[in-house]
């Protein structure tokens, strides 16, 4: 897993064709896992293209998605969006994706019972309280796909 929690992403992910299908063979059978519950797939599916619609950007949304992941340990889920992420190209602003992550972070680590200071370093880098809760529901939404990935041992 190459992503560090403690330091900024990595954008700079190359894959090779071989990656690139193994990561697809190792996807289709988290969800062929999946599968075996019928709510909890549709559920995550869901949650994700809800997700998907916020007004994060998409560089954020992997950001948090991947900072998730890393914290849960999917390396399926780390090794996906890290993938997604450099596809985006390169990030508008690293520090700003620095913060999503630090704030994703400190959410996990608070229930959610974030700091004033904490919440208004995150909307000083441009979010809004609106981003702040679209985290949550990142958070959410791929705690449910990494606990089930790392349960049916997909990752």
């Amino acid at each position: 897993m190459s992503l560090d929690l403690s330091t900024s992403l990595d954008l700079s992910t190359d894959r090779t064709a071989d990656q690139t299908a193994d990561l697809s063979t190792r996807t289709a059978h988290a969800v062929a896992l999946l599968k075996e519950s019928p709510h909890t797939l549709d559920g995550f599916l869901k949650l994700s293209e809800l997700f998907e619609s916020t007004t994060l950007d998409p560089h954020s949304r992997e950001t948090v998605i991947l900072t998730v992941a890393a914290r849960n340990q999917c390396h399926l889920c780390v090794d996906m969006h890290e993938a997604k992420l450099a596809a985006l190209g390169p990030a508008p602003a690293r520090e700003r994706l620095d913060a999503v992550r630090r704030f994703t972070l400190q959410v996990l680590a608070a229930s959610g019972a974030v700091s004033d200071a904490e919440l208004d370093a995150f909307l000083a880098h441009g979010y809004t309280r609106q981003n702040a809760l679209e985290v949550v529901l990142g958070i959410g939404t791929y705690t449910v796909s990494t606990f089930a990935n790392r349960l049916t041992r997909a990752s």
